[in-house]
């Protein structure tokens, strides 16, 4: 009687492990978009303005990018083929933690900012041309907006209203793409005034410190694409959307900091 109780005991045990086995999700993707990340940020900054290769830095970049515009693909492909798997996950909980990681990163430039600012006998360094003011004001408007409106996609699709839940996440991702059409702009601007990461000490901290946040926008838009493209064919995971309105909330603090300290100080 006793081995016959263990026996259905064990049974019981091998089926909820077996079932918490199959309800177990990997992936390929998140690994290889961890490579590609890698090649496209750090390792091409690091040949090109460390080690003044710019033939390493485009073959870094010719790796990271195509690898990261992969691994985005295959995610949100997956994400159309198993709907259990999309629809559930512990974004929620893993986003403050990458949240965290990233501010400390920030912190880092901030840092640096800081202590180049603190120690120059005059600032800004000579070479240094007059910074538009009005380009960051609208810049600043434009992503508080995008803060905005990513709270009313949120909001409809509490109220299960998909199609306004997609209207405002369209609008949130265009506001995003016309801040970095905005960025690119200046940065244009800036270059042909022969202002370059190259030109002196706060010309390398802006350059830094705006790219490494335009990165970050970068990064919040293929998210907000990642959500969108599954939501157009009727897929839509609410913690996803919550965890990637958390991370442009961040992005959108972040830039205040940045907006400050380059611009107004």
């Amino acid at each position: 009687m006793g081995n016959h109780i263990m026996e259905e005991v064990v049974g019981h045990a091998k089926e909820h492990a077996g079932a918490h086995e199959l309800a177990w999700h990997t992936s390929v993707w998140p690994l290889l978009m961890s490579v590609g990340i890698l090649f496209l940020a750090p390792l091409a900054f690091a040949f090109y303005f460390v080690y003044q290769n710019p033939l390493l830095a485009a073959i870094s970049l010719g790796i990271g990018a195509p690898l990261t515009i992969i691994s985005i693909a295959g995610w949100v492909k997956e994400g159309f083929e198993d709907e259990h798997h999309y629809s559930e996950g512990h974004s929620i909980w893993a986003m403050p933690i990458f949240i965290l990681a990233e501010a400390l990163l920030f912190v880092g430039f901030f840092a640096a900012y800081w202590v180049l600012r603190l120690t120059q006998p005059s600032w800004p360094p000579q070479g240094t041309p007059e910074m538009p003011l009005l380009i960051p004001i609208i810049m600043t408007i434009v992503l508080v907006s995008s803060s905005v409106t990513i709270h009313f996609a949120e909001k409809r699709l509490e109220e299960d209203d998909r199609s306004g839940f997609t209207t405002w996440l369209i609008i949130t991702i265009a506001l995003g793409a016309l801040f970095l059409g905005f960025t690119g702009f200046e940065w244009n601007e800036l270059w042909h005034e022969g202002f370059t990461p190259k030109t002196n000490v706060y010309s390398t901290a802006f350059f830094s410190l705006t790219g490494f946040h335009g990165s970050h926008v970068l990064v919040g838009l293929a998210i907000f694409l990642c959500a969108l493209i599954p939501a157009l064919a009727g897929k839509i995971s609410k913690p996803y959307v919550t965890a990637a309105s958390m991370y442009w909330h961040f992005v959108d603090i972040v830039w205040f900091f940045v907006v400050s300290q380059v611009y107004f100080w």
